[in-house]
C-alpha cells in the first residue's frame, strides 16, 4: 500500500491532449499476452477528448474489424508510451484509486496493527481499547477477533457490554463466542442483565431499579 501512496504522488500528463493521467488499479492479466503488468497501478489517460481515444475506433475497425479505441497508458516511474486496447469510452473510469479512500485505508491498517500489538498486554494493563477496536472492528481478521475474545473475562471490565451488546456481528461464531465470554463477566461480577430494558443490575434482584419490572 505505501508503493501506491507514493505512485499517487506521481503525476503525469499525456502527450497527446496535455490532460492529467488517472492513476488506476492495473488488472491482472496484460490484455495483450497474457502476461501481467508488472505493476500494481497504471497511468491511464481517460479524457474523452483524447486524439487517441478519439482515433483509435476508426484505426481499430480498419484493422481488425472490432468495435473498440486505444488508452494512452504509461507505467509508474517510467516514461515508456503504451496504448491499452478498451471496448467503451466507461473502461478503467471505475478502477481509478482514490487518494482520499486509500489514506483512510492505510490509517486504518496501521491501527489495527497498533491494536493487534497492543492486544497482547492488555490484560496486564487493564486496557479494554484493544479488545473493543478489534471485536468492533468487521475487518479486522477472524484470528485477532478471536483473541480479543478471550480477553473479555480476563479484563473484567463491564464497560465493555454495551458497545458489545450493540454491536451486529457478521460472523455467527464470533457472535456467540462473545455471548458466552459477556455471560461469565456478569456472573464473575455478580450481575445480570435486566431481560426488559437490559439494563445491569444485580444477581440477586427481583426487581429492576431502572425500568422497576419484575425480574
Amino acid at each position: 500500500m505505501s508503493r501506491i501512496l507514493r505512485f499517487l504522488e506521481e503525476e503525469k500528463k499525456c502527450p497527446h491532449c496535455e490532460q492529467k493521467m488517472s492513476c488506476c488499479e492495473a488488472p491482472p492479466i496484460h490484455i495483450g499476452d497474457g502476461l501481467g503488468w508488472g505493476a500494481e497501478v497504471l497511468f491511464i489517460c481517460l479524457n474523452d477528448n483524447c486524439s487517441v481515444f478519439l482515433n483509435g475506433w476508426k484505426t481499430i475497425e480498419k484493422r481488425y474489424g472490432h468495435h473498440a479505441s486505444y488508452r494512452y497508458m504509461e507505467l509508474p516511474e517510467s516514461k515508456e508510451k503504451n496504448y491499452m486496447m478498451v471496448g467503451n469510452a466507461d473502461a478503467f473510469k471505475a478502477s481509478v484509486i482514490n487518494k482520499e479512500e486509500l489514506l483512510a485505508q492505510n490509517e486504518r491498517h496501521q491501527r489495527q496493527k497498533e491494536m493487534k500489538a497492543a492486544l497482547q498486554t492488555c490484560v496486564a494493563d487493564q486496557n479494554i481499547e484493544p479488545v473493543l477496536f478489534l471485536l468492533l472492528d468487521e475487518g479486522a481478521g477472524k484470528e485477532s477477533r478471536g483473541k480479543a475474545a478471550d480477553c473479555i473475562v480476563p479484563l473484567n471490565n463491564l464497560d465493555c457490554i454495551d458497545p458489545l451488546r450493540n454491536h451486529n456481528f457478521k460472523d455467527p461464531a464470533l457472535q456467540q463466542k462473545v455471548n458466552s465470554s459477556l455471560a461469565q463477566l456478569l456472573k464473575k461480577n455478580f450481575k445480570k442483565e435486566c431481560p426488559h430494558c437490559m439494563e445491569i443490575i444485580k444477581a440477586q434482584a427481583v426487581k429492576c431499579k431502572h425500568c422497576r419490572e419484575d425480574v
